[in-house]
């Protein structure tokens, strides 16, 4: 029985050990397979370096290549620079020293030019400084006045009390018609328009006179030659007597003093303007929105505004006598002032006010300023169509007049003219000089209230189609 125990002991030892082997064979099988698999991967990267090094040294070649045929081609460069140099200095005689004087100057040119730039952008801002704050000025003393603008023809039209009145004015065989016309030098109409006679002439006060006759003869009823001249002798008077009434009126309106202040002649002739108009606008009340307008800048500026208020009222008044005198009306108004007791500087401004004068103080430039802003307010004055389309017209003339100027639009009235240029044939320097010269042809050539602003346009556009 201990036998039977001993071998069943060293069977079972048998069988484990036969397990343990089996299970080492296993795992070195698996382990040579694992082995084989990796260097079968290791195998294929060796094989996939070896190309990539093939690769890179063919590459390399390739670049060695390519250098060679580089410093052979910048050495032929080399030598055809030295013999296009040589042969540039036999064509054009020049030297390499004349040829560098030559670039050195073209650079000195270039940087002059661009300080000429610097210098006149400078300025711009300058300019649009002070513009800005001019325009600031002009902009509150226009907004701070509300003035009446009224507009006469060469025309009064006078109602009669009835139709049967025309034939007392007209007379028998026209007598009374001629003596009206012969006493008062206004033309007397009378047509077919019931109950209406039209008063022509081109001088307004004679006209204002004439018109006062007539109503004097209308209501009285009695209509002959020695009436009309008493009837005028008295509508001269006061006519006479509105002129003075006018002036005085203006003085106070403005605030520049009492009428004894000024000359009696300048108040009277003054007034007479309250029959006149200019371009449409009557010259009065063109005067005395001028003086307000003036006088309102000078307080801005810190100036005394009474001197220049008197200037401005009184820039114009050289209108009421132009048909007497031979000149230009700023000249003679200056003269007529300076004759009846008016100051140095009032005088220098009603001579410069239309710059035909140097404007030297501050007097005559504000009351250029405060005319041109009264005149240039739209409405204010008024012109023929055909006058009107014929300054168009010429603006774009004058501006077409000029080298690379491709086309040309007159704007705001007339008041701008823009002017395109072609920006491959003008720069910015030439396109400055056409702005001037267009405007210095405007100013010698044409007639026109306010001013013109020339704008010269200058446009480079770069346009390109994607597919």
């Amino acid at each position: 029985m201990g036998i039977a125990q001993d071998t069943g002991t060293g069977s079972s030892l048998v069988l484990a050990g036969g397990v343990l082997i089996g299970a080492l064979c296993l795992v070195l099988i698996a382990g040579f397979l694992m082995l084989r698999q990796r260097r079968a991967e290791l195998d294929r990267r060796e094989q996939r370096l070896t190309a990539e090094l093939q690769r890179l040294h063919q590459h390399e070649d390739e670049l060695a290549a390519r250098a060679a045929e580089a410093e052979r081609v910048r050495d032929e460069l080399a030598a055809r620079s030295t013999e296009s140099r040589l042969l540039l200095e036999r064509t054009a005689g020049l030297t390499s020293a004349q040829a560098r004087d030559e670039i050195v100057r073209a650079a000195e040119a270039e940087a002059r030019r661009e300080a000429a730039l610097t210098v006149r952008e400078i300025e711009r801002q300058a300019v649009t400084e002070g513009e800005g704050r001019a325009r600031e000025i002009i902009a509150s003393a226009v907004q701070r006045l509300a003035a009446e603008h009224t507009a006469d023809t060469v025309v009064t039209t006078l109602r009669l009390p009835s139709e049967d009145m025309k034939g007392r004015v007209i007379g028998r065989e026209g007598r009374n018609i001629r003596a009206f016309e012969a006493v008062t030098g206004v033309n007397l109409i009378v047509d077919d328009t019931p109950g209406l006679v039209q008063l022509s002439c081109f001088d307004p006060v004679r006209r204002e006179s004439a018109r006062l006759t007539l109503e004097s003869l209308l209501a009285d009823g009695r209509i002959h030659p020695a009436r009309i001249e008493e009837a005028h002798e008295r509508s001269r008077s006061e006519v006479e007597r509105l002129c003075v009434r006018a002036g005085e009126d203006a003085l106070l309106t403005v605030g520049i003093g009492t009428a004894g202040e000024m000359a009696p002649e300048l108040v009277r002739t003054l007034g007479t303007l309250r029959y006149r108009t200019s371009y449409g606008q009557n010259v009065l009340g063109h005067l005395v929105e001028s003086a307000h307008l003036a006088g309102m800048m000078a307080a801005e500026l810190g100036v005394d505004p009474e001197p220049v208020r008197r200037a401005a009222l009184l820039h114009d008044i050289g209108k009421a006598l132009s048909h007497e005198v031979a000149g230009s009306h700023a000249l003679i108004g200056a003269e007529f002032a300076r004759r009846h007791g008016e100051s140095a500087e009032v005088v220098h401004a009603i001579a410069a006010h239309h710059g035909e004068v140097e404007a030297k103080t501050v007097e005559a430039v504000l009351t250029q300023a405060a005319d041109a802003c009264s005149a240039g307010r739209p409405g204010a004055r008024k012109e023929s169509v055909e006058a009107y389309v014929r300054r168009l017209e010429r603006l774009e003339e004058i501006a077409l007049g000029h080298d690379g100027v491709t086309k040309v639009y007159a704007m705001q009235a007339g008041r701008e003219v823009r002017v395109m240029v072609q920006p491959e044939a003008v720069d910015d320097l030439r396109a400055q000089e056409i702005a001037r010269e267009v405007a210095r042809q405007v100013r010698e050539e044409l007639t026109y209230p306010g001013q013109i602003r020339i704008t010269v346009v200058r446009e480079s556009r770069a346009t390109e189609v994607a597919r």
